[in-house]
């Protein structure tokens, strides 16, 4: 019996201690197993589903399939997850919006440079604002002025085809705005004094949009977010960061390539070149541009 005793004593010394270990760590509970075993796979790569994580590191990049958008999680997510579910993506989804409505009404009454008193309307953006890749132009033009909507010209239709050129949507896959929310008379290049009061606009709208991706178009586009003034020519094809963290692809404007001239034959295999970056930071597949004949006859495509 004394045995006994000595034996539940030291038992009992032992599981004191090793409560007083666990409580000294903050460690609570007893660790459970997995039902059905140990090597079952966590399903948070299922929840993720097809979205893109949002990681400015090319070395993170990851495959969507081609029935969901590319998009960039909303803010609160984790890199474990990807993207919150149900309800709270939905929540998620809301605020951004919200966010941009406020801006975009607050856009609509500016009256801070003289191009309040020529424009018809301003011209705020169009797109998913959850999307992954952001494409960034100069300023609206008259149709863009008569519809209040970025990019939906004769340049604006040449963009969305180089959009679906990529295996993307233009509606559902990228979002799309300018420098300058007003037309600047007669089409002209905007002045610099413009820029800078028009500009934090667009800081405030990307800081919600969070894109992965910012696809600059144009002079005036890499002028104002990477703060240079070298040319296009010098800069396209090449990454850069736009306030330190969000990769940016400069390229030419769509409306440089619809002009007639030898010139934009090579500037167009370039932007298709620039494009093929994007593509291939989001792990997306890179289809033929159009001219080139994939080597198992796929159809030529029209970007």
């Amino acid at each position: 019996m004394e045995d006994t005793r000595a034996e539940l004593a030291k038992i009992a010394a032992a599981l004191r201690a090793h409560l007083e270990v666990q409580q000294a760590s903050g460690a609570t509970g007893v660790p459970r197993g997995t039902r059905g075993g140990a090597g079952r796979a966590p399903d948070t790569a299922a929840r993720a589903g097809a979205t893109i994580s949002a990681s400015t590191s090319p070395a993170t990049s990851t495959a969507t399939s081609a029935a969901a958008p590319v998009t960039a999680p909303a803010a609160g997510t984790t890199a474990e997850t990807g993207a919150p579910a149900g309800a709270a993506a939905a929540s998620a989804a809301g605020d951004r919006r919200t966010k941009l409505d406020v801006l975009a009404s607050e856009v609509a009454g500016c009256t801070k440079c003289g191009l309040a008193a020529t424009r018809t309307q301003t011209v705020f953006s169009r797109g998913n604002p959850g999307a992954a890749i952001c494409f960034v132009g100069e300023a609206p033009g008259a149709d863009e002025d008569a519809q209040g909507l970025p990019f939906v010209g004769r340049a604006g239709q040449l963009l969305d085809r180089m959009i679906a050129a990529m295996g993307l949507s233009p509606e559902r896959d990228v979002y799309v705005c300018n420098i300058l929310k007003c037309r600047p008379p007669g089409n002209r290049r905007p002045e610099p004094e413009e820029i800078a009061t028009c500009i934090p606009y667009l800081h405030e709208q990307l800081a919600v949009v969070r894109p992965r991706v910012i696809v600059a178009m144009g002079n005036t586009a890499v002028f104002a977010l990477l703060d240079t003034k070298l040319g296009i020519t010098r800069v396209r094809g090449q990454w850069k960061l736009y306030r330190g963290q969000t990769l940016v692809m400069p390229t030419y404007h769509p409306s440089y390539l619809l002009r007639p001239g030898p010139a934009q034959t090579e500037a167009k295999r370039q932007a298709w070149e620039d494009l093929k970056l994007v593509m291939k930071e989001l792990g997306l597949p890179i289809p033929p541009r159009a001219g080139e004949k994939a080597e198992k006859g796929r159809t030529e495509q029209d970007v």
